[in-house]
């Protein structure tokens, strides 16, 4: 993801929704959750009807994008994506190994005028540099909504604001991350940037995503392919 693609609205329009990134064979209600802040407006969508059954997305959908030392970005620096859509039309993954050293669920929660009920006050995670107003919930596949895009069996992503209601009254899925943003590419931009040193491509490990410490997950989703990180070499290259 070079710099210069790092806010893709012109190749992938996420406003106001995400329907035009979402197919409409996988397109389950799929509108903006965060309103960035207090006052700004939910977006709504165009959506097909809710179906139980979610076609699973192609390509790198589903597995952990890592980045390479030298990857030539610092906003990059030992960075883990889960990945959740990525076709012809492009890629969209998220972030979930970068805490916000300022946010958690509580504050976030705060802004929304939503009460935090049963939810834990966890940190809120930075899932990408575009649009950081824009929130997800990834979570694992055992809770599905009508708006939620299952990504095989590893994880799921929700964003719409019923998630979080859910989650609130203690009925929402059993483990999940809340993030702001997304790393995102235009039409073949990802399968470009996967020819050249920068990315690293791992399993889509349910214990990675779910059960290592944040600052593990780099290192952990390196050693599922082999490779120990003591043993990387720092070569610039431009993702």
């Amino acid at each position: 993801m070079g710099r210069r693609d790092h806010d893709c609205r012109a190749r992938l329009p996420f406003f106001p929704s995400l329907a035009p990134l979402i197919r409409p064979a996988r397109l389950v209600r799929a509108v903006g959750i965060i309103r960035g802040v207090r006052g700004c407006r939910v977006a709504a969508s165009a959506a097909a009807p809710y179906a139980g059954d979610v076609e699973t997305p192609p390509f790198l959908s589903g597995q952990l994008l890592l980045s390479m030392p030298g990857i030539g970005d610092d906003r990059f620096d030992r960075t883990v994506i889960a990945m959740c859509l990525h076709d012809d039309q492009g890629a969209l993954g998220l972030v979930v190994n970068k805490p916000m050293p300022d946010l958690t669920l509580h504050g976030l929660l705060d802004q929304l005028d939503i009460a935090p009920g049963a939810a834990a006050d966890v940190p809120v995670l930075a899932g990408g540099p575009v649009e950081p107003g824009r929130g997800f919930v990834l979570h694992e596949a055992d809770y599905a909504a009508a708006g939620t895009i299952q990504v095989g069996s590893a994880w799921a992503f929700t964003s719409t604001l019923d998630i979080l209601h859910a989650i609130t009254r203690g009925e929402g899925p059993r483990r999940w991350h809340m993030l702001l943003g997304y790393a995102g590419w235009g039409a073949g931009q990802l399968d470009g940037e996967m020819r050249q040193h920068g990315w690293h491509l791992a399993p889509g490990d349910a214990a990675t995503v779910w059960d290592v410490a944040p600052d593990r997950r780099w290192e952990r989703a390196f050693a599922l392919t082999g490779v120990a990180v003591a043993n990387l070499v720092a070569t610039p290259g431009r993702a």
